[in-house]
């Protein structure tokens, strides 16, 4: 089983809203075989709790423009790790530290990449 269109095509917008917001590393990874709970999940990382939440806002107003709207989010407060659940996606937005200590890249590294559109230079973003 591989993601659905509608989940590639969310995971794609929202990897594309992080990387407009200057996200670090944007990774997408097809879990739709190991995880019957969503298909796709982007990660994203960036070196400082404001930019994280910089990042979740453009990826919620990216997404809420294609019908998407979070069914759970998590972390927030915090501003080291959020996780928003769309369903048929789940986007990690994590500090750059929190990233690393916790490799999800490692957890998940038996899962296909759906591929990320390519980042723009800061200055045409």
């Amino acid at each position: 089983m591989t993601a659905t269109q509608r989940a590639t095509e969310l995971a794609q917008a929202a990897g594309a809203a992080a990387q407009d917001k200057l996200a670090e590393e944007v990774l997408g990874l097809d879990v739709s075989d190991q995880l019957a709970l969503t298909d796709v999940f982007v990660i994203a990382s960036a070196p400082s709790e404001r930019q994280v939440d910089s990042i979740v806002e453009a990826v919620e107003e990216r997404l809420s423009r294609l019908g998407a709207k979070p069914l759970r989010r998590e972390g927030q407060k915090e501003g080291r790790w959020v996780l928003l659940d769309f369903g048929d996606i789940v986007v990690h937005v994590l500090h750059s530290e929190d990233r690393e200590f916790y490799g999800l890249e490692r957890l998940w590294k038996d899962c296909p990449v759906v591929v990320m559109p390519e980042s723009r230079p800061a200055a045409e973003a």
